[in-house]
């Protein structure tokens, strides 16, 4: 299943390659909601709250009325979770705040299920160079994918696996990353970055893999529509 995008950052829609360097924004929320209106779930990332700097609350506010989504970035604590679910969202997505102190934090993944309901939490996996990074991709930890699924996987739902080395770089994802996850876990599992065709999500789909795109739909690479 294609999972379309939208990012937030300083009250627009933006497209970051690698996370730092911006290469797309607009204002435009009405144009993009009603194109992605037709799909079953969107992905929705407050970069300015996984960031520390601000945060986009009133803009997710809105969206989550008008589409079904998994919202994300700057989730720190069980509270603020509820508070997204309590405002529309259909799921949180939750990824720095499981590691602390180079480990998975068990405790933690424990409560947040028990307060929120294990279907409604998906884990955030961003890997750079084979290692989980955190704090916005500003941290590298020690700790790899495979041990943050295995630690995790009775307290979520869902995983969502982020090739960080390949986000918006429109380079591809590396399906065979994607083989092994789907290998780790019987959980709903969703792969980002680089996606640029529908090949990769069709071949993606095959594995029982959702594919997240942001940078190859706002550059127009990939034309999609609601119910495509």
């Amino acid at each position: 299943m294609l999972i379309p995008s939208i990012d937030l950052m300083g009250g627009k829609i933006v497209q970051l390659v690698q996370g730092e360097k911006k290469v797309f924004e607009t204002t435009d929320f009405d144009a993009w909601c009603e194109r992605f209106a037709g799909f079953p779930l969107v992905q929705l990332i407050d970069l300015d709250a996984a960031k520390r700097q601000g945060n986009n609350h009133a803009l997710i506010e809105n969206i989550v009325h008008r589409l079904p989504c998994q919202v994300g970035g700057g989730v720190r604590d069980v509270e603020v979770a509820e508070g997204l679910l309590a405002r529309g969202a259909k799921r949180v997505i939750v990824g720095s705040s499981y590691i602390r102190e180079g480990r998975v934090d068990v405790d933690f993944a424990h409560d947040l299920a028990e307060k929120c309901g294990t279907e409604r939490v998906v884990a955030a996996i961003d890997s750079r160079a084979g290692r989980v990074t955190v704090r916005g991709w500003q941290e590298s930890s020690p700790i790899t994918a495979g041990e943050m699924i295995s630690a995790l996987e009775p307290y979520v739902g869902g995983f969502l696996y982020t090739h960080v080395d390949t986000e918006g770089l429109l380079a591809g994802f590396p399906i065979e990353i994607a083989r092994k996850l789907r290998a780790q876990t019987k959980n709903r599992l969703i792969a980002a970055g680089g996606i640029r065709s529908q090949d990769e999500i069709d071949e993606l789909d095959r594995l029982g893999v959702d594919a997240v795109v942001g940078m190859a739909i706002y550059t127009g690479i990939l034309n999609v529509k609601g119910n495509s």
